[in-house]
């Protein structure tokens, strides 16, 4: 049997291969045996998203933590959103939520993740915990599904309703869909799909059939795979006011504005700050990982709100939202993710995706506009990354460099000061920066570059891809 390992976000492999039934099982029991040991008279909430299997993936789950003795509740729905089960988690004061789904891997991947009782990621000390409990083999005589429930063990839950009514009572979703503009969504195949075809009946659907492969194509909302929907924005010729983007458990956003110009998670979590605060008066703490854009703590500056930075992955965003015991606002990452407050702590790409629709539809403001509104505080920028593909030698001697401190210097750009609280990051004179982080996972180092440009980002990355493989 293989070692089960969870990564930052839950334990993924290649469907078939690693990710079976006998292993799912044993992911279950292993949760199964730390929910009894956690909890008095423990539940779980469960469910898949759209890929291939996640139905057959949650049952067995089901029918795992049933059969100790938990009380499941199981999602009727076909699929659900990562979203919806820690929404469902909170809801029906669950102990733990689990999803199959392996986010925005590619299409021949699974996975499963472990939800905490107040719908956010499990804790890394928990998950050590029930990876410590896995067995090495396992041999459970499993009823069905239907047999626990009518042993009392579980419950279907419809979590599409419990998410659409959130979503009703938490925006002006009228003002939306009466503001005059066109949207369009783009669910990449993904678990998003139905909860937006309930809320916007009318508006421009791309991807949104139930296609377990996702059509070959990893479900992540980046620009380089979002094409076909950048080029159906562009074509609409302004018509469309913005589309949203959402990845195979809809817990990742990409957004673009009317000119078919995306835009990213640092404008977002900026677009965010500035609507709650600016508009609607709210105030609470800002939290960022690492690798966003400096601009977060001079948009904080200029409103008197506090910053946080983090190292980077949601789940110190989401320690901090629910532990740091301090009115929260926003909160997020490079990659997509984002939380705001008066949701769950938890990434939430429709949810974001709402915030930023509902501020266009109640300012009048194109998003363009409203991007040039945070220009207007913090001046113009862009941040772009590489990821450098080298040998593992490699990597580890420019780490070694970087912590050294050798590197003072990357071209022409001097090195005015450096920070390392997850990777390292080097500011230049005018402001900008670099940052290297290795992949704890592969040979890869990322480097990411911020600028006022586009152009010139691209160009300080160039020369410090010169400079570091030469070393």
């Amino acid at each position: 049997m293989i070692k089960i390992k969870f990564g930052t976000d839950g334990w993924r492999a290649i469907i078939a291969d690693d990710f079976t039934v006998e292993n799912v099982k044993r992911v279950a029991y292993a949760t199964a045996l730390w929910l009894k040991e956690n909890f008095d008279n423990p539940t779980a909430v469960v469910g898949s998203d759209p890929r291939f299997a996640g139905p057959m993936f949650a049952d067995v789950t089901t029918c795992v933590l049933a059969s100790e003795g938990i009380k499941v509740f199981r999602a009727e729905d076909l699929f659900v959103s990562t979203p919806m089960i820690s929404l469902a988690t909170v809801r029906k004061e669950a102990s733990a939520g689990i999803i199959i789904t392996a986010s925005h891997n590619p299409p021949a991947y699974n996975g499963y993740k472990i939800k905490a009782h107040y719908g956010g990621p499990a804790t890394p000390d928990d998950i050590e915990k029930v990876e410590a409990k896995i067995p090495d083999t396992i041999d459970l005589k499993l009823k069905s599904v239907t047999d626990y429930v009518t042993d009392g063990l579980v419950e279907f839950v419809n979590m599409e309703d419990m998410y659409v009514e959130h979503a009703e009572k938490s925006f002006d979703i009228a003002a939306i869909r009466d503001s005059g503009l066109n949207w369009a969504y783009d669910a990449m195949y993904g678990a998003g799909q139905n909860v937006m075809r309930r809320l916007f009946p009318d508006i421009t659907f791309l991807h949104c059939d139930h296609n377990p492969g996702f059509e070959g194509q990893a479900p992540e909302p980046i620009q380089r795979n979002l094409q076909e929907f950048e080029e159906l924005i562009k074509l609409s010729e302004g018509e469309i006011a913005s589309g949203l983007v959402t990845d195979g458990d809809a817990d990742r956003i990409g957004l673009y504005d009317a000119n078919g110009t995306f835009v990213d998670s640092h404008h977002i979590l900026l677009l965010l700050i500035h609507y709650m605060y600016k508009v609607k008066g709210e105030k609470g703490e800002v939290y960022s990982t690492f690798s966003c854009t400096s601009k977060i703590q001079k948009l904080c500056d200029a409103y008197g709100l506090n910053n946080t930075v983090t190292k980077i992955g949601f789940k110190y965003i989401c320690d901090l939202i629910v532990n740091s015991g301090n009115p929260f606002m926003v909160g997020g990452e490079e990659s997509g993710g984002i939380a705001v407050n008066g949701h769950i702590p938890e990434r939430d790409g429709i949810w974001i995706g709402l915030m930023i629709w509902e501020f266009m539809a109640k300012t009048g403001r194109s998003l363009s506009d409203l991007v040039q509104e945070i220009y207007d505080v913090v001046g113009k920028f862009a941040v772009e990354r590489y990821d450098l593909h080298v040998t593992e030698e490699l990597k580890q001697q420019i780490i070694s460099n970087a912590k050294s401190g050798k590197y003072t210097g990357f071209g022409n750009l001097k090195v005015v000061k450096t920070e390392d609280l997850d990777g390292f990051k080097f500011f230049f004179e005018d402001d900008s920066w670099v940052m290297i982080r290795p992949s704890g996972t592969e040979p890869v180092l990322r480097v990411y570059a911020e600028a006022p440009s586009t152009a010139e980002s691209i160009k300080i990355l160039d020369i410090v891809k010169a400079d570091l493989l030469q070393k």
